[in-house]
């Protein structure tokens, strides 16, 4: 029995998606989770074999939330999104993710693909595998990535600078080289482009 966390902030989608697994005679739904903090918290209580994370969740994100289990528990993790940014993907796998795939998979050949990941094996939705192969590379150092996630909070400058232990001159700096390389007028809109790609 493959034993599952599902976590998605939509209720609809994730007690749609727990009532169509649970036909399966070999998956069973251990625990449900609408955060990121709670699919981390009930991971750890429940221990699943697999962990189903919705990557747009809140109040960080599907990503996040993978990062942490998988530096706790030995599930597996398996990310669903109905934006699947390239540069994601190499995030999530660099993160230790063995599923991408995104929202218009059938609940059927999820149910493959999850026992796949069961056994050892590791899914990418094809289509988004051949886009990360195609796609260029981020203009942005680590640094100022790290700036923009820190500002999609829509917090000032200094606020930034405390967050990620910086001058708050020097997040300025970061700010400006980032939204000069991405052609911007705005950290916002910076923040959002990187965000967009995937980047952060």
């Amino acid at each position: 029995m493959i034993r599952l966390l599902l976590a998605d902030d939509e209720d609809l989608i994730r007690g749609a998606l727990a009532a169509l697994l649970a036909l399966e005679d070999d998956v069973t739904v251990v625990a449900e989770a609408s955060t990121s903090t709670d699919a981390v918290r009930l991971a750890l209580e429940h221990r699943p074999d697999i962990a189903v994370l919705d990557l747009e969740m809140p109040p960080t994100d599907g990503l996040s939330a993978a990062t942490e289990i998988r530096a706790a528990l030995p599930t597996r993790i398996v990310l669903v999104t109905r934006h699947a940014r390239p540069a994601v993907l190499r995030r999530a796998l660099a993160a230790g993710v063995t599923g991408f795939v995104p929202k218009t998979t059938p609940a059927s050949r999820l149910a493959e693909i999850l026992r796949d990941v069961a056994a050892g094996n590791r899914y990418v939705d094809p289509e988004i595998a051949a886009s990360a192969l195609t796609e260029g590379a981020c203009p942005l150092t680590d640094r100022e990535l790290e700036v923009l996630r820190a500002s999609r909070t829509g917090d000032s400058v200094n606020e930034i600078a405390a967050r990620v232990h910086l001058a708050p001159g020097t997040v300025r700096n970061y700010l400006s080289a980032a939204m000069g390389k991405l052609g911007v007028s705005s950290r916002h809109a910076a923040a959002h482009r990187a965000w967009e790609e995937g980047w952060i």
